[in-house]
């Protein structure tokens, strides 16, 4: 089985502690977003590998070497400031984090992520090229591999829409960002792709393949993964420890948060000793061991 923490929320940022009374502890309990009362009891025992997802790993870093389970790392650094991502913490930080990632684990377990990708009045294309031609030269070292997207409209992204001024991304856009991020990642010797997009950009040098992959996870656990049926994605089947609505970047762009309200009536429900993420067991809940 491989954990996801998370697509739903930045674990790592926010929640650290937690995680890591839930590891010590032997299981993770994980509430069903859609049926609330079934929760899934997943044992670390049963765990292969963890995919942490973060815009933070800073407190990632003290429990490196106390995780014995396999850890691939991906981290998003976009060149956005605090008008898009309020509360991310200063990028020079995050990249000081990321040398020491890289250290611990490899640099082929460290992915960064360039992601969403929007343009509006200040964030042009020239300015994204900068920013991801800086990055690019302070992490060669750190790291092989690149992962792009474009920002989509979820429910959060049209709430913003009037602060975002986000355009259209027209066909000649694509093309300048596929020919100019392919020749600055491959000159700082680092593999770049997109994340599940129609404009896959591999007529310019992008590689057609996901955030993780079947042929990754094997080399990472020496198991074979089925696709993810939840997501469509082409990336192998994982669970998500995460919750909606309770990260507190409130990024502008962001998909798992959509009600501002919501965020902070979850993390005053967090409990760093509870089995859930957010609140705790109900007597009517369902609880079921998942093992893969």
């Amino acid at each position: 089985m491989i954990l996801m923490a998370s697509g739903r929320c930045d674990v790592v940022a926010f929640y650290m502690e937690w995680f890591m009374n839930r590891y010590k502890e032997g299981y993770i309990d994980v509430r069903n977003p859609f049926y609330e009362k079934k929760i899934s009891r997943i044992y670390f025992r049963d765990v292969d590998l963890i995919l942490f997802c973060t815009k933070n790993p800073i407190p990632l870093l003290p429990y490196l070497e106390q995780i014995h389970i396999p850890i691939y790392l991906h981290v998003t650094i976009t060149g956005y400031h605090k008008d898009i991502e309020p509360f991310v913490i200063d990028k020079t930080k995050i990249i000081e984090a990321i040398h020491l990632c890289s250290q611990i684990l490899g640099k082929d377990k460290v992915v960064l992520r360039y992601d969403p990708i929007f343009m509006n009045d200040i964030y042009t294309i020239d300015y994204h090229i900068k920013a991801f031609s800086r990055l690019c030269s302070l992490l060669e070292n750190d790291i092989e591999e690149v992962i792009i997207s474009f920002l989509d409209e979820y429910k959060n992204v049209k709430k913003h829409k009037n602060s975002l001024q986000y355009k259209e991304l027209k066909e000649e856009d694509y093309k300048i960002i596929g020919n100019t991020f392919s020749k600055i990642a491959h000159s700082h010797h680092m593999k770049i792709k997109t994340c599940f997009e129609e404009k896959n950009l591999v007529e310019y040098g992008f590689e057609q393949d996901v955030c993780l992959s079947a042929k990754k996870a094997f080399e990472l656990t020496n198991k074979i993964y089925k696709p993810w049926k939840a997501r469509k994605c082409g990336c192998v089947e994982m669970v998500d420890i995460g919750v909606y609505n309770s990260c507190s970047h409130f990024c502008q762009y962001c998909y798992a948060n959509y009600d501002e309200k919501k965020v902070k009536e979850n993390q005053k429900q967090h409990d760093v000793y509870s089995s859930l993420l957010i609140g705790h067991l109900q007597q009517e809940d369902e609880i079921k061991e998942r093992l893969k």
